[in-house]
């Protein structure tokens, strides 16, 4: 294929396309040091933001595994996949769409898959494609590694729920290498160095901070019991919500007068974080010393975001803040603002068009996001969007529907027949007080109502 690449970020042209280096991680909140997080040692992540534009406020369109990825995949929103749980692949409901990195195989690329990028389960699925879209790439890697062989020694801390729902734990014995993400990272860096000298669509899929939250023992000693500082709420914070409000997979409240219990969990969450980041280490190194770094576009983003007790919740499903936001970075060659931050509202539906757009492809008429080109270019430029959330109720039936600007967010249950939530995130960041039934501002929910109608 003969290639003519045209820049669409301010930098010079080349006959050589870009190529992309696709990182997802599993189950990752915002808790990271280039986020603001004063505990979590992520030197590697932060090191990525200082070579692009982090982005301040990126939402899920689903806060779920399977949808999430279904929709950033597809570039389409949730209730066009019609993927609302963790069984249901989209090719039997949309089976001719193309996906974006079948996309940039249609155009010459080489794509290669290592990891969980499409949904399976963990750890019940590792090492096997779980619901992977084969015609989506060249070649995939399942890795499987020691935490797989030792589920046996992790520790449960709610005993009756499934290793994939548990808040459950393992400080490993043995090396980073031997764990699946240091799999992850071994099995791509040959795929980086095989595949060098074409241009490549490279997925990297983590599994950690995922639960069981497993990582070698180093990790959760950088952490002590006594260093971990749990949310503080006020008394009355669930008295103006609706049941609908709260994921059930663990009871609302858990371990409310346990607070060693919670200190125990979050630990080994910033352990797997951490053991996560070292394992980014090791590819930002390889991409330099295969001199590919200035020739590749690094997006690094997390399916949804994750509770760690805030509102007593516990990991993901709800419509809080929490659990929508998710870390997102973009790092170009060549950028000017390398290192700068956005403070505009993005969907992770947006990465497709993104992609395709910086990478001189066609973007198909099917995407319905938007391109964030604009704001790599201007970080803080005027932009006109809002982000989609929702969940599902399905015991009862009920779908929860959030929109987020960059004031405020609305929350409908049932289109509001079963509830509606409004957060001031100016004056209220933590979503403490409800002010959906206050009179003073019903011009504010008028204008939400109509805006939560309206996404592409």
């Amino acid at each position: 294929m003969s290639w003519l690449w045209v820049s669409h970020a301010g930098f010079a042209q080349t006959k050589k396309p870009l190529n992309v280096l696709f990182i997802a991680v599993d189950d990752l909140n915002n808790r990271i040091g280039c986020y603001g997080d004063p505990l979590v040692k992520t030197p590697n992540i932060d090191r990525l933001a200082k070579r692009g534009v982090r982005f301040e406020r990126a939402y899920t369109q689903f806060p779920l595994c399977s949808p999430s990825r279904t929709s950033l995949l597809t570039g389409l929103r949730p209730d066009s996949t019609r993927v609302f749980e963790l069984v249901t692949h989209f090719r039997n409901v949309i089976p001719n769409v193309v996906t974006l990195p079948q996309h940039f195989k249609q155009n010459g690329y080489f794509t290669a898959r290592v990891g969980k990028i499409f949904h399976y389960g963990v750890p019940s699925q590792i090492g096997t494609p779980g619901l992977d879209d084969p015609i989506s790439w060249n070649e995939t890697v399942n890795p499987k590694g020691r935490d797989k062989a030792e589920e046996d020694k992790i520790i449960k801390l709610t005993p009756n729920a499934g290793l994939g729902n548990a808040l459950a734990y393992w400080p490993a014995e043995g090396t980073d290498d031997e764990q699946t993400d240091g799999l992850v990272a071994h099995e791509t860096i040959q795929l980086l160095t095989k595949h060098k000298d074409e241009p490549f669509f490279l997925a990297m899929g983590f599994y950690r901070p995922h639960c069981p939250y497993v990582a070698p023992k180093k990790y959760f000693d950088l952490y002590p019991l006594d260093k971990i500082v749990l949310p503080t709420e006020p008394a009355d914070d669930s008295t103006d919500v609706y049941r609908y409000s709260y994921n059930m997979t663990h009871r609302p409240y858990l371990w409310a007068d346990q607070p060693d219990k919670k200190r125990e969990a979050i630990r080994a969450y910033y352990a797997s974080i951490t053991f996560m980041d070292a394992q980014l280490g090791k590819v930002l190194d390889a991409l330099d010393r295969l001199k590919l770094t200035d020739n590749t576009v690094i997006v690094f983003w997390s399916d949804h975001g994750y509770h760690l007790a805030e509102h007593g919740q516990w990991m993901k499903q709800t419509l809080y803040e929490q659990a929508t936001r998710v870390p997102l970075l973009i790092a170009q060659p060549g950028s000017r603002v390398a290192g700068k931050s956005s403070p505009r509202t993005v969907e992770l539906l947006d990465l497709y068009p993104t992609l395709t757009e910086l990478c001189g492809l066609p973007t198909p008429g099917h995407v319905m996001g938007e391109s964030l080109v604009p704001l790599l270019n201007q970080p803080t430029r005027p932009w006109n969007h809002a982000a989609y959330s929702q969940v599902m109720r399905p015991k009862d039936n009920v779908v929860g529907r959030s929109v987020r600007t960059e004031r405020w967010r609305y929350t409908e249950w049932n289109g509001g027949a079963n509830g509606a939530e409004l957060y001031d995130h100016q004056q209220d960041p933590g979503e403490f007080k409800n002010l959906a039934k206050l009179l003073v501002h019903q011009v504010t929910m008028a204008e939400l109502k109509q805006l939560l109608r309206q996404p592409k």
